[in-house]
């Protein structure tokens, strides 16, 4: 293990990049007015399994291979691009088909389910682990030990902080869910902001 002021660093820059918005602040944010709280939980734990991917395929040297070819990054960031899209466009879909009581009571698993299929299909999510933990590695110990031990620190600040999100954007939409069509337009507006998600994604390079 790295020592205790390299490891202090890594743990005050983790939490920085933790707690810094980005796409996944935003896909929960997203998750969690259009479905409620439960679906917004059951996302943010998805997409925590979904980064321990790319921990154990970064500890493997699998996402250093993706990141090496042009082709593979290219399909990776394509398929999870369409498939943020899809979801996107299925939030919209059923916006004001599902009642939200019962998406509160149905869309758990499948929140989960998506949840780790949208983290594990984002190569950007595989460059920041090979670029970001790499830094506070001892080279001369256990380097793929060190890989998957900073990696879960880092997944669980992630996943923690997304959790916290999803308290307040629940608490935000409970607050206003008794207006007629607000949910509705919650909804129509998290399916817009998924397909920018993937937007950005189809828009991200290989580092290197």
């Amino acid at each position: 293990m790295p020592d205790f002021q390299t490891f202090a660093l890594f743990l005050a820059a983790a939490l920085v990049v933790a707690i810094t918005p980005g796409p996944g602040i935003f896909y929960i944010v997203a998750r969690t007015l259009a479905g409620g709280r439960t679906e917004g939980l059951a996302s943010s734990v998805g997409l925590g399994l979904g980064g321990l991917v790319h921990v154990f395929a970064g500890a493997a040297g699998l996402s250093a291979l993706v990141m090496a070819s042009s082709e593979a990054f290219t399909l990776l960031k394509i398929v999870g691009a369409l498939y943020l899209v899809w979801l996107g466009l299925k939030t919209w879909r059923e916006a004001r088909i599902v009642e939200p009581a019962e998406i509160e009571t149905t869309g758990g698993r499948r929140a989960f389910r998506e949840g780790i299929v949208v983290e594990a299909l984002n190569p950007k999510t595989a460059a920041f682990f090979l670029a970001f933990i790499p830094q506070f590695v001892d080279p001369t110990a256990n380097v793929a030990a060190q890989f998957v031990v900073l990696g879960l620190i880092s997944v669980a600040l992630n996943t923690a902080v997304d959790l916290i999100v999803t308290y307040w954007a629940a608490k935000a939409r409970s607050g206003l869910a008794r207006r007629p069509s607000f949910i509705a337009r919650t909804r129509q507006a998290s399916g817009a902001v998924m397909c920018g998600l993937a937007a950005t994604l189809l828009l991200a390079r290989r580092t290197g």
